[in-house]
């Protein structure tokens, strides 16, 4: 039995498989921001829209900061992308 048939799906392929490209290609080890130039590179070369580093208020105390969340990479499907880098332990 297959998953079922929902662009979600067929989304959530297309970035895993940007990702271990990305991380196939870098390896282990490099900061967050080298990780999401290349995500971003390869999510482009797959035709997925996406907004980068997409910032959302906060409020604290009282006051709205305005850059109190930062979204590494929002598509427009109901997908987050959160680029994490990893490390060789």
């Amino acid at each position: 039995m297959g998953l079922i048939e929902h662009v979600t799906n067929h989304l959530s392929d297309v970035t895993i498989g940007a990702g271990i490209e990305v991380h196939r290609h870098l390896g282990p080890g490099l900061l967050e921001s080298s990780y999401l130039a290349c995500l971003c590179h390869e999510l482009e070369l797959r035709g997925i829209a996406y907004n980068s580093e997409v910032t959302l208020p906060l409020q604290y105390k009282g006051i709205w900061l305005s850059k109190g969340y930062v979204i590494d990479l929002l598509s427009d499907f109901p997908v987050l992308l959160p680029c994490l880098p990893c490390f060789r332990g």
